[in-house]
């Protein structure tokens, strides 16, 4: 497997349009546009979805950038040394390197004030961007693909990641132990089929069980299923910070804490109820 695609689609003086961002506003498009037809289904008006939009994707990156830089990076000068010499990079989220957790806090900070303003039913909102967002995961991970990113430690298996030099980190950068035919596990491609899997679920779940779902659910499902994903995955990273001496990074932490309080929640609200 191999991205022989130029990550700049094309370029006007400083103005480049990337193949990364292109991804990203397909993925907020598509899913913007679930969400709002399953506001609509829930008796809402979609155009609520549409006005909050733009209330969730200016912190939300910014959350998402946030946490990759000062808490996923890699410690050292390929990572956080990096962004702390040159502090201009840190908000320059169309090279690559944002995290999703980030994206939860900030931008779900973000919907409820939004939902507070216009009086609206929280937990329904939030219920169809849960919906919606594992396909948008799935579709963004492309971005990752072109860039030559997001890749874990060789692999002989055959849908093995060709990396271009420019790309390697280290150690993979030391070429007489990783020649040029070494391949890596596609982590993108993992997660991207993965989220893809989450979407077919979710939704066949919210549409067979719709009556006995509460408002909610949906997003427990999601904080359920998308971390379980995500926990196995990040032990094949190796662009994170791990905690010295684990294989774990805060990553593993949090996923851990959203399944087991999702599960637990979503437990004690059906508990009694019939089958």
């Amino acid at each position: 497997m191999y991205s022989p695609v130029d990550p700049i689609i094309f370029q006007i003086g400083p103005f480049a349009l990337r193949w990364y961002g292109l991804l990203m506003l397909a993925a907020i498009l598509v899913a913007t546009q679930i969400a709002s037809r399953e506001v609509a289904r829930q008796g809402d008006d979609p155009d609520n979805l549409w006005d909050m939009l733009f209330w969730i994707l200016i912190p939300g990156f910014l959350g998402a950038r946030l946490y990759y830089v000062f808490i996923q990076s890699p410690r050292g000068p390929e990572g956080l040394g990096y962004y702390l010499e040159n502090p201009g990079t840190i908000l320059q989220v169309w090279g690559g390197g944002i995290h999703i957790f980030g994206g939860f806090i900030f931008g779900g900070i973000a919907l409820w004030v939004f939902t507070r303003i216009r009086k609206l039913d929280a937990l329904k909102y939030f219920d169809a961007i849960a919906l919606a967002l594992p396909l948008a995961q799935a579709i963004g991970r492309w971005g990752n693909f072109i860039n030559q990113e997001l890749y874990g430690p060789p692999t002989l298996l055959p849908w093995g990641l060709r990396i271009d030099p420019q790309h390697r980190i280290a150690p993979y950068n030391d070429f007489a132990t990783y020649p040029l035919s070494t391949r890596f596990h596609p982590l993108f491609l993992y997660e991207s089929l993965w989220n893809f899997l989450g979407f077919v679920v979710i939704f066949w779940l919210s549409r067979r069980f719709g009556a006995s779902l509460k408002p909610g659910d949906i997003t427990l499902m999601y904080l359920i299923w998308y971390p379980l994903g995500r926990f196995f995955i990040e032990f094949l990273r190796t662009d994170s910070w791990f905690f010295p001496g684990t294989p774990f990074n805060p990553v593993h932490g949090l996923s851990a804490i959203a399944i087991v309080f999702s599960a637990i929640a979503l437990f004690v609200r059906h508990r009694g109820t019939p089958a």
